[in-house]
């Protein structure tokens, strides 16, 4: 079994001035709801990183060399054209941060949300424009468009235009996804509707390993998941362009929060003309993608269905129960060569009832379920039921990789993740780095697509782990009645065996005992005597 190379932490736990940054804004909500606050905040983060990415761009017009030699910097086309959104006058940070203090805060705000709505077609209907109502503080509001004001770019003389804009939008896509997670903690259930734990989203991109092609996310949130897919790329020399992103969420509010996720970070996205149930209404009802990654609502039992519904193939879904109506979506929308990852509760890996078994039994038959695995409790905000991933193919022996077929993964991940408080529980980039990295040297794949992974990947050969990992036949699986749990596959972790006779080692520890308490009785006669020293006698307590 390969190891994994450690990488240094990125837990959420250890962020720095995202953190002090959320404490002071989290003073100034007073007693507005967090649900509530929520778009207040991040509303404004966004406003502030369309005016920053504007400012950037007009400094480049005003200077007016190279490419920019004789361009206009009121021109809205010029700034269209590097695909950076046209800020008009009155949506500008710095005419906001002017009258900050004045009582018609709230106004403006909403007037400069309305002009760079009318001025960009791309956020109609997206952000938010409540500011001026009476039960937002506006001392407080103005107080809050400084602190998000000292969120300031900070370049050096030897950096390029492209290093300065890449952090830019790493600055306050940071400070965006941070938010967005304290929110969903702040919020609990409610707030786990539209935000997926960070390290969870990490793990299903660094074992789909998304370069290029089509992704989507029938049930996206935030769109965290698109964010992650995006940064895999970059972060392997790849190029944005190569993913195009396909989205669809049935909660209006949290799908304006996706769309501005992503322009936060310049991420092209279609997210359909507007929200809609996915069961109810596909909106991309024809494609075929190269990878499906999503994390839909567990064990939903309020969902719509119609009985003859071309995805179920593989069997009618129970009313009372979505997770295989989800299960058989991801796979109707998977291209030939595609993947599919996703989260689902601990149930859907041994549930019988209603016929859930029967369909897992043929996904299992039709050799699609490429791995499993279970993961450690206490990961979201949302909810303390167990969860597992899914990892789906239509093709293990596409050429590219070891043949697989009838073979599937099971990881048992159970023992990982680092709590960061007292209910919370976090996959450290090791963790990350052991699962995916197994996955990827067990499906041959000819070179390691992620450095969390380690070096040298198509050297490795992959070996069962006995407690962590299991490569089992789609025979073996039916010898335990189609459940795929992974606990029954990998088995227990090795003891390192003892060879040491009993009495031996009896012997052995009661002399080591004894020379422990001779030291303790001569560290208790010296403290004894220097005490005394000091004038102070010291008596044993009983006998």
């Amino acid at each position: 079994m390969a190891k994994a190379a450690p990488k240094k932490n990125d837990s959420s736990a250890n962020i720095g001035f995202e953190a002090k940054l959320w404490l002071a804004a989290d003073k100034l909500r007073n007693n507005m709801d967090a649900a509530e606050y929520k778009h207040v905040v991040l509303g404004l983060i966004f406003l502030k990183y369309i005016s920053d990415a504007f400012e950037e761009m007009r400094a480049k017009l005003v200077e007016g060399k190279g490419d920019y030699e004789g361009s206009d910097p009121e021109d809205a086309d010029e700034y269209r054209a590097e695909n950076v959104f046209w800020v008009p006058k009155e949506s500008r940070w710095s005419h906001l941060m002017a009258s900050a203090t004045q009582p018609t805060i709230g106004k403006l705000v909403d007037d400069a949300m309305v002009a760079l709505e009318r001025d960009n077609p791309r956020l109609k209907g997206v952000l938010p424009k409540d500011y001026a109502r009476p039960a937002l503080d506006k001392h407080r509001l103005g107080e809050l468009i400084n602190l998000i004001g000292t969120i300031t770019l900070i370049a050096t003389a030897t950096e390029g235009a492209d290093a300065k804009s890449h952090r830019s939008v790493d600055l306050l896509g940071r400070v965006y996804e941070y938010f967005l997670t304290r929110f969903a903690s702040a919020e609990g259930k409610n707030g786990g509707q539209f935000y997926t734990p960070s390290c969870v989203v990490r793990t299903i991109v660094e074992m789909l390993a998304p370069y290029k092609g089509r992704i989507y996310d029938p049930a996206c949130g935030s769109g965290g998941m698109f964010v992650q897919s995006e940064k895999f790329v970059l972060e392997h020399g790849g190029r944005i362009g190569d993913l195009s992103i396909y989205g669809q969420e049935s909660n209006a509010t949290t799908r304006r929060l996706a769309i501005m996720n992503l322009a936060i970070r310049g991420i092209e996205a279609d997210f359909g003309p507007e929200q809609a149930d996915t069961f109810r209404r596909d909106l991309h009802k024809d494609l075929k993608a190269q990878f499906v990654i999503a994390n839909p609502p567990f064990n939903d039992s309020d969902w719509f269905r119609k009985d003859d519904d071309v995805r179920w193939k593989y069997g009618v879904p129970p009313k009372g129960n979505a997770n295989f109506a989800w299960v058989q979506h991801f796979i109707h929308h998977l291209a030939p060569d595609g993947y599919a990852g996703f989260v689902l509760a601990n149930g859907s890996m041994s549930s019988n009832q209603s016929g859930e078994g029967e369909i897992r039994k043929a996904i299992i038959e039709a050799d699609m379920v490429d791995c499993m695995v279970a993961l450690p409790g206490q990961l979201f905000y949302s909810t303390q039921i167990p969860v597992c991933l899914w990892f789906l193919t239509r093709n293990k022996n596409d050429g590219k990789r070891r043949d697989r077929r009838k073979e599937t993964l099971f990881i048992d991940a159970r023992k990982l993740g680092t709590l960061i408080d007292r209910v919370h529980r976090e996959l450290t980039d090791e963790d990350i780095a052991r699962i995916a990295g197994t996955y990827h040297v067990w499906r041959g794949d000819p070179l390691t697509p992620s450095p969390l992974a380690g070096e040298g990947g198509g050297e490795w050969v992959y070996q069962d782990t006995p407690g962590f990992c299991k490569s089992a036949t789609t025979a073996e699986i039916a010898t335990h009645g189609y459940v795929l749990t992974p606990g029954r596959y990998v088995g227990a972790e090795e003891i390192e065996e003892d060879s040491e006779p009993f009495e031996e080692k009896m012997a052995r520890l009661v002399a080591e005992l004894s020379e422990q308490f001779d030291a303790s009785a001569k560290l208790e006669k010296a403290i004894a005597k220097n005490l005394k020293g000091l004038g102070y006698e010291v008596t044993k307590q009983g006998k």
